[in-house]
């Protein structure tokens, strides 16, 4: 027991130090207020072969209407919970855009919100984005 009691009293700072590592980190947490947006008008930016590309859509309750580069596409959304849904297009015009997009919220700050996605089945391949609430 004298031996135990020997071996705090040595490393009180390094005991010290780590319940202070461990207070800081249980004390963070990420925001994410994803309720508000679900609906709304958005703005999603993208380096896409070397040349910024924005996106542009806007969310009801139940779809999503993107315009991009003049082209208006529409997508079924499905709310998993409040930060995860997934979008099925309703006029796939391939089998790649049969494939329902799975997506979800990893932080928000302000108007913005950092989400991945990917092809749902296809968890190995997720891409992040960075999406600005506009309207």
């Amino acid at each position: 027991m004298e031996d135990l009691k020997g071996f705090f009293q040595k490393n009180k700072f390094l005991y010290l130090i780590l319940f202070g590592k461990l207070l800081f980190f249980s004390c963070y947490s990420v925001e994410r207020n994803c309720l508000k947006f679900h609906k709304g008008s958005f703005e999603f930016t993208k380096l896409i072969n070397g040349e910024i590309k924005t996106s542009y859509f806007t969310r009801t309750e139940d779809l999503e209407i993107e315009n991009y580069e003049g082209k208006i596409d529409s997508a079924r959304i499905s709310w998993v919970n409040d930060c995860e849904c997934v979008l099925t297009k309703l006029k796939p015009k391939s089998n790649q855009d049969k494939r329902p997009v799975q997506i979800k919220i990893l932080s928000t700050e302000g108007n913005s919100y950092t989400f991945e996605y990917s092809l749902v089945g296809q968890s190995d391949n997720k891409q992040r984005g960075n999406i600005k609430k506009i309207k």
